[in-house]
Formats: structure tokens, C-alpha cells, sequence
């Protein structure tokens, strides 16, 4: 009995002493929270873990500006900035001498004088004056305000056309007959022949200074773009010829046309503006004396002759011109 009582006994006390001993429960369950720790530092986000803060920032950038310990600006060393510099001049004026030359014998091929292609501007389009914010001409003939502007265009359009400047600066041609003058050099400066502002007849503003639109028959001019070296008709003379469109077809009457309804051979070729200095174009002045309807009058005026296209539907300028025409009383 005494033997088991002390088996017994020291059984007890051992279990006792282990459940007691407070170091022997508390190592694992540091060895836990530590391992616990250690899985919520590797589960934080990668961008936490790697902010810095302002000051390292600045620390930072203040050091790529300018490392006392290397001396070194933006992160190079003085002879490597010397290296990029010197790289980067040669390299650049290698690009300007090369751009230089290909720009020098491009214009040692091109003549300043004549075009060298001239193939898509034959044949020649129009233009009329006056034309004031478009291509509608309405006016009241009671009502000076309302044609003013019209008669204004007009005036300032002519002044190169004044006889006194005409015969100070051009020559008397031969008319029907192109007045060519290619046996001078291509810098050589060309005559221009006279188109004088007094034959224009009624349309020529000087015994009229309304040009016809105090009386409801306006004058329009009609001229032809300039093309360098082209003889417009092929010898013949390119005439030109207008009627309605639409609107009142029956009151618009017959047109007249000043001084000629075409244009004279004597003022082509057109030699540029460098050596054809006083050049004017000619014209052909277009009156309306029997247009008697107060409705807008689609009017087309265009050019014939040979080598002349007035038809195309993709450009409504070449070889004519449509305008309209409202005439109150």
C-alpha cells in the first residue's frame, strides 16, 4: 500500500510541476505569435512596405542633381556630359550642312522665272468682279446704300487700268496677233501691252461712276487666270458667252459685252510676275441692260474656244463662272 501510495504520489506531483511552470507554456506560444507576425509582414501589400516618405524623396532627387561624392550633374560625370554634347553638335550639323545642300541643288534645277510643270493649270479658269462676300449680286436700283459696295469693288479694281498709268508703263500693241518676246533672256524684263480703263465704254466707271447699277443694269468683269507661257485659243481668239440658268430664263434679255466678247491675242503670252512687271490682265466687261425680273437669276458666263474646258464637274471655276443676279427696282 505504502509503495503505490508513493507511485501514486509522485505522479501527481510531476503532472503538477508541468501544468504549474509557467516558462514551459509560454515558449510556444511566443514561437506562435512570432511565426503569426512573420505571415502579416509577407501578406502586406509590396507598395506599403516600399513608400518612403517625403524627405527621402527629396534626399533623393537632391542627390541626382548633384552627387558631391562623384560629382556627377543629373546622374553623369563631366566627361560624359562633354561626350553627349559633342555627339549631339556633330550629329546636328552633319543634318543642317546635308539639308543645306539638297536644298541648294534643288533650286539650281528650278527656275524662279518659268515653272518647271505647268501641265495641271492648262486651261485657264475665271473670275469676275465685283465680288463681295460671295458670288450674289442683289441690289435696289433707288437705293444708292444697297450697290455701293459694288460700284466701290469696282473702282478700286480699275485703278491699275487708268489710261495715264497704262500709257506711262505699257506699249501699243498689235492686236489678233500673240506678242511674244522669247528671244530675250528669262530674267529680262518683258513690255506689257496697254488695256486702257476707257474701253470698257459703259462699264468703265469714268461716265458712269455707277457702273449701270443707278439704272438697274450692272456691269460685271470677267477676266482669266494667268498662266505662264500658255496662248490661250491656239490662234484664235477665246471667246465668252453668258446666259440664264435658272430663275426667270425669258427676262433675261441679251447681254453686252465691252470693249469685245473676246479676249485680244496681243496680251499673251503672260511671262510671270518678275519679268511681265506692269502686266494687266485683259478683260471682258459684261453689262445687263434687259434683266426686268425683282427673283434671284442664275447667270453662267463662260469661255469658248479651242483648248478651252468649261464643263468639268469638278471644278466649277474652270473655263466659266455662275453667279446670281437680283435687280429690284
Amino acid at each position: 500500500m505504502e509503495q503505490n501510495s508513493t507511485a501514486g504520489g509522485a505522479t501527481e506531483q510531476y503532472h503538477g510541476n508541468y501544468l504549474s511552470n509557467p516558462a514551459v507554456t509560454a515558449e510556444p506560444r511566443r514561437e506562435e505569435e512570432e511565426e503569426e507576425e512573420e505571415e502579416d509582414d509577407d501578406e502586406m501589400p509590396a507598395e506599403r512596405k516600399n513608400k518612403k516618405s517625403w524627405g527621402q524623396v527629396m534626399k533623393e532627387l537632391k542627390l541626382f542633381w548633384w552627387n558631391p561624392e562623384t560629382h556627377a550633374f543629373m546622374g553623369r560625370s563631366g566627361k560624359s556630359w562633354g561626350l553627349i554634347l559633342l555627339f549631339y553638335t556633330i550629329f546636328y550639323s552633319f543634318l543642317a550642312a546635308m539639308f543645306t545642300v539638297c536644298m541648294y541643288a534643288l533650286l539650281m534645277t528650278i527656275s524662279p522665272y518659268t515653272p518647271t510643270y505647268r501641265d495641271r493649270v492648262v486651261p485657264p479658269g475665271v473670275m469676275i468682279s465685283p465680288r463681295v462676300g460671295g458670288f450674289d449680286i442683289a441690289f435696289n436700283a433707288s437705293d444708292p446704300k444697297t450697290w455701293a459696295k459694288y460700284t466701290e469693288t469696282l473702282n478700286a479694281f480699275l485703278t491699275p487700268y487708268n489710261d495715264v498709268e497704262q500709257e506711262r508703263k505699257n506699249v501699243a500693241c498689235t492686236p489678233d496677233v500673240y506678242f511674244k518676246q522669247d528671244d530675250r533672256e528669262e530674267s529680262a524684263e518683258r513690255k506689257a501691252c496697254q488695256f486702257k480703263r476707257s474701253s470698257l465704254g459703259n462699264c468703265s466707271g469714268i461716265d458712269d461712276p455707277s457702273f449701270g447699277y443707278s439704272e438697274g443694269k450692272p456691269c460685271i468683269l470677267l477676266k482669266m487666270n494667268r498662266i505662264i507661257g500658255y496662248l490661250p485659243g491656239e490662234g484664235t481668239p477665246v471667246t465668252v458667252s453668258c446666259e440664264a440658268l435658272k430663275g426667270d430664263v425669258d427676262r433675261f434679255g441679251a447681254a453686252e459685252f465691252h470693249p469685245y466678247d473676246f479676249f485680244n491675242l496681243m496680251y499673251y503670252p503672260y511671262y510671270g510676275k518678275l519679268t511681265h512687271v506692269n502686266y494687266t490682265s485683259p478683260l471682258v466687261a459684261i453689262r445687263f441692260p434687259q434683266v426686268t425680273t425683282e427673283n434671284p437669276l442664275t447667270v453662267q458666263c463662260k469661255l469658248n474656244g479651242k483648248g478651252i474646258k468649261s464643263d468639268s464637274m469638278q471644278d466649277r471655276f474652270l473655263g466659266r463662272i455662275t453667279f446670281t443676279l437680283q435687280i429690284g427696282a
